[in-house]
């Protein structure tokens, strides 16, 4: 099957995301101080290692609820105040390389879209920093409410870029939210090891991606080596 569209997970292949990590655990840690529950470092990982173990899809709700301890007051009341900061700080960075892979990818007649867990504003950075132009399709979960993974998120941005999903490659760095339901649609897959997910491991060989790369010149020489 030829491929046609790339689709791309923003935080992670497109926005680094290291600062609005660090950000929200400050945020998340703040906030359980507040309530008179502090949490140590050790604390903090071992939460965050159960969670990608775990392959929880909303990863910063289910750290959240385990540090609570149940609590189903306060998970709630340090999850909106997290979710109300993050969503004011508005932060994007934009992972260097991307804006020259996307304009050879377009330049090679490839349909751009987006398969990702993001507010509506998002696009809004994407202009910002140029880069919108380059994507067929803008919607992500905030535009039209399907949360990866959900494989109806996949399949409204092919609907929307008029390919299907064996047609594509999807670019992520989560093997739960990404690649899973990627490969379940029978998409080709790339794998960025980035960030929060990048020592996550696949738990059968039908959730391995095709390819793992670290850089943006490895996601190029991967989807280009699909194209052949």
């Amino acid at each position: 099957m030829t491929i046609r569209a790339v689709l791309f997970d923003v935080g992670g292949p497109i926005a680094t995301e290291v600062e609005h990590e660090r950000a929200i655990d400050a945020d998340i840690r703040a906030l359980f101080a507040e309530q008179n529950m502090p949490i140590s470092d050790s604390q903090y990982a071992a939460a965050w290692g159960e969670v990608i173990d775990e392959f929880a899809p909303n990863a910063y709700s289910a750290v959240i609820y385990k540090l609570a301890a149940g609590d189903e007051e306060i998970a709630p009341s340090v999850w909106r105040e997290m979710a109300r900061r993050s969503h004011e700080r508005g932060s994007f960075e934009l992972r260097e390389g991307m804006p020259e892979l996307l304009e050879e990818l377009t330049s090679r007649g490839l349909k751009l879209g987006l398969a990702a867990n993001q507010p509506a504003e998002v696009i809004a950075r994407f202009e910002a920093h140029g880069i919108a132009k380059y994507f067929a399709s803008t919607a992500v979960s905030g535009t039209h409410g399907f949360h990866k993974p959900d494989v109806r998120l996949f399949l409204h941005a092919c609907e929307a870029l008029g390919v299907t999903p064996s047609e594509c490659i999807m670019v992520g760095d989560r093997i739960d939210c990404d690649i899973v339901p990627a490969r379940r649609l029978g998409m080709r897959t790339v794998r960025l090891r980035t960030g929060r997910h990048a020592s996550q491991e696949p738990r059968t060989e039908d959730e391995r991606p095709e390819v793992e790369v670290t850089d943006v010149a490895g996601m190029r020489a991967a989807i280009l080596r699909m194209l052949e």
